[in-house]
């Protein structure tokens, strides 16, 4: 059973009474302590110890006699002007972020009753926003006041509209909860800045499955912990992180690593296994290339999506885990229904919320945030301070935001960029000399690996060279020619409403000036089509 613990402002009038006689009065702290249905574990005591310690003594001794068993905390709060919105909503909120809650341990009240009407209001601003992770308890006397009655008292669900009072406040949290979810960098780029906006509004609202979709390296586990750590500071997930890479799980020890099993339900199963589904419970679940799963654990994983029960390998008794998940995937879920290797059910299911995170390429307003945050953070790790001189950080921005840098591995390859340059950074300053040769190891790199485009594939190096809007046109003009027999064929598709204008007209000519502007000829477009 979880503890009660109630937080409460001094009532500097309705808890004030003095010698004998004032038992015979209802005081609505000491109150707390005397209902039979209502056990206090814990009262945190709020009050300006500076002009009312006398009366915050009484009241704690007095309650400590009526309800010998709870205990009773003490807290010093100075409030310069209690009924000013913003200095009473500002000390509330500091108490709230640096009070240690334990929501799967105990319950949280705030008593209401006392305290000034402003004081009651931020606090159901405090709890209406979350950022109390309780409900709000309301206590009135006894019609007849005789010392013996507790009075009643009612615990109050919110249901409230906004309030927009202490506006720039929430905003101020919004700009921290996003600047969380981004690790602390100020990206440029605006859809991804649109996106992450949106995630900070669906991860404080909802526990439905979330779906990240995008590139290995994009990003997506770091994005799914930063949920979590977001979640975690809202009091919304008391238990733990937990991440797997679905890829890494094949044959039996797939069931047995998710779902858990017990003792000898194969061989080699010499103890209970948890899994960590369960490990997961109160937590948040990533799994990484969930388009990995075989159907079968897909399977198990729906269902204990939508019942929060499954069985163990092995078991005949289910088990509970409620659990908010979150999925990565590089893969193109839908294709993979159509193709019979994922299951449409489960999709559904995981497709409420889906973000596809862009690759470093599509985002390159935020390399040089990016390369500043990397650089912190090598210098943070290693208690070193390593920058570039101006020439060498010019010359790798450059490099970095040229056609001709692939970044094929995304964040990961300028994480690792990054740290080989401070680590071979003499005095910490890097210099231009080692940026070649870190675009040297780059090329290499790159240019080993599977061409990323059919434009890369035939130009290599020169498709870094071309701007933008060619680079487009000319991918979609090489894709219709590898699908095509014939040079008339894809002259045909490709000019199909400007030839109608024309008396006479050559498509496949057309096409092959086109090609022939970069070096191309349909020969070498067909050769390996």
């Amino acid at each position: 059973m979880k503890r009660q613990v109630v937080i409460g402002m001094l009532g500097t009038q309705l808890d004030a009474a003095s010698g004998a006689g004032r038992w015979e009065k209802w005081r609505p702290t000491v109150s707390l302590g005397m209902h039979e249905d209502f056990l206090l574990d814990r009262l945190e005591l709020l009050a300006d110890e500076r002009r009312f310690d006398r009366l915050a003594s009484q009241v704690a001794a007095d309650l400590a006699q009526v309800s010998p068993e709870s205990d009773i905390r003490r807290h010093d709060v100075y409030l310069s002007d209690p009924w000013d919105f913003e200095t009473v909503y500002g000390v509330l909120d500091d108490f709230v972020r640096g009070y240690e809650f334990r929501p799967d341990e105990e319950d949280y009240y705030v008593h209401i009753t006392t305290g000034t009407h402003v004081s009651q209001i931020c606090w159901f601003l405090l709890a209406e926003s979350r950022l109390f992770p309780g409900r709000l308890l309301q206590t009135a006397p006894p019609r007849k006041q005789d010392g013996r009655s507790p009075g009643s008292y009612a615990v109050i669900d919110l249901d409230l509209s906004r309030y927009d009072r202490i506006a720039q406040r929430f905003a101020e949290q919004r700009l921290h909860d996003r600047d969380l979810l981004k690790s602390g960098i100020a990206t440029r780029n605006p859809a991804f800045n649109r996106m992450i906006e949106q995630i900070e509004t669906v991860a404080t609202r909802s526990k439905s499955p979330m779906l990240l979709m995008g590139p290995t390296g994009a990003g997506k586990s770091q994005l799914a912990r930063r949920v979590f750590d977001l979640k975690k500071q809202k009091h919304q997930l008391p238990g733990r992180f937990v991440e797997v890479n679905c890829a890494t799980l094949r044959g039996d020890g797939a069931m047995s690593t998710l779902f858990g099993h017990i003792k000898g339900a194969y061989t080699g199963a010499a103890a209970d296994r948890a899994g960590l589904l369960r490990s997961a419970h109160q937590g948040l679940l990533f799994l990484d290339e969930i388009g990995e799963l075989g159907l079968d654990e897909q399977a198990m994983l729906l269902r204990a999506l939508e019942e929060k029960r499954f069985l163990p390998v092995g078991g005949d008794k289910e088990v509970e885990s409620d659990f908010q998940l979150i999925a990565g995937t590089n893969r193109d879920l839908q294709i993979s229904v159509l193709e019979g290797r994922f299951r449409d059910d489960l999709l559904a299911r995981l497709n409420l919320w889906t973000y596809r995170l862009p690759g470093l390429a599509e985002r390159a307003e935020d390399i040089e945030p990016n390369l500043e945050f990397e650089l912190e953070r090598h210098s943070r790790e290693n208690h070193q301070r390593v920058t570039f001189n101006r020439e060498a950080r010019a010359r790798y921005l450059a490099f970095a935001l040229s056609g001709e840098a692939r970044w094929t591995g995304n964040f990961r390859d300028l994480g690792a960029s990054v740290m080989r340059l401070a680590t071979l950074a003499e005095g910490g300053r890097i210099r231009a000399d080692l940026v070649e040769e870190e675009i040297g190891r780059l090329r290499a790199q790159w240019h080993g690996a599977r061409p990323a485009s059919l434009l890369d594939e035939l130009l290599g190096a020169q498709a870094g060279e071309l701007d933008r809007f060619d680079r487009v046109q000319l991918e979609d003009v090489l894709t219709v020619c590898r699908r095509s027999k014939t040079l008339s064929q894809a002259g045909r598709e490709l000019f199909a409403v400007s030839r109608a204008s024309k008396a006479s007209s050559n498509d496949a000519d057309r096409l092959r000036k086109y090609l022939a502007r970069f070096g191309l000829d349909w020969e070498r477009v067909r050769a390996n089509g």
